[in-house]
């Protein structure tokens, strides 16, 4: 198995290149934003390692510059969109212009029930895992267009197409999100490519809660839940330029999920 930090042997960096590009992973200080930041970082890439939580960031941030790339640790709430718009102005200000955006923070809390179900948690789930990316898209893809350049990731989930009551807010903001990538794709085309991963469950910090039983239990083709590493090499694709003709899709990183 491939791990974060062993993509350029097993992937080829011909490929995946990434000398010169500046990446913008939100919650990239951990599960799979911290993978595809360790990923994008040893093929090349500077990264701009955004999440709520500043010494995590920095703790990332300095675990790139040791491998030699350039980071830039910014603590951001992409719920909020004031927040959004400082962190784009100073990630501009560090690198001149980002090459890929990576919408990855995300939230997805339980409910007990559509009637116990809170305004509160709505606005929760539809702020971070919709109108974050939305605002992150429109205020760092427009610039992409400018320069007549760029990639746009989202990382949804297969919620959106299996949904469950308990999370039934989360389902559907991420089905949003699936929208939105086509959506967006046809607005910024041709120049600029916006794509989602929609992920099943994954074995992270996020998922501890169940991811022994889950991982044990599980009835997708592979047997198991993902792990971290195991989404690096699908962002590397969408973020290529050997993916020149991929856009407006939803690609399904879930193990043959049911």
């Amino acid at each position: 198995m491939t791990h974060a930090g062993s993509v350029e042997t097993a992937a080829g960096k011909g490929y995946f290149d990434m000398s010169g590009k500046v990446v913008l992973i939100t919650g990239g200080s951990r599960g799979l934003g911290y993978a595809m930041a360790k990923g994008f970082a040893s093929l090349g890439a500077d990264l701009v390692i955004t999440s709520r939580d500043a010494a995590s960031c920095e703790r990332v941030a300095e675990e790139i510059v040791a491998m030699g790339r350039r980071a830039l640790a910014r603590p951001c709430h992409v719920g909020k969109w004031p927040e959004i718009d400082a962190l784009v102005d100073d990630a501009y200000a560090a690198f001149e212009h980002l090459d890929v955006l990576i919408n990855n923070a995300g939230i997805s809390p339980v409910a007990p029930s559509s009637l116990e179900t809170s305004e509160e948690l709505i606005d929760k789930v539809i702020d971070v895992n919709f109108k974050g990316p939305f605002r992150l898209m429109a205020r760092i893809g427009s610039r992409m267009v400018e320069r007549r350049s760029g990639c746009i990731i989202n990382v949804t989930s297969t919620a959106a197409i299996r949904p469950l009551p308990q999370f039934a807010a989360y389902a559907g903001a991420k089905g949003g999100l699936n929208i939105l990538t086509h959506a967006f794709a046809l607005e910024y085309g041709p120049d600029v490519r916006v794509n989602a991963i929609m992920c099943g469950p994954f074995w992270t910090d996020i998922s501890k809660a169940w991811r022994e039983e889950a991982d044990k239990t599980s009835d997708a083709a592979l047997k198991r839940i993902g792990r971290p590493e195991e989404i690096v090499t699908t962002a590397l694709y969408l973020a290529s330029d050997h993916s020149s003709f991929t856009t407006g899709a939803v690609i399904e990183v879930a193990g043959g999920i049911r």
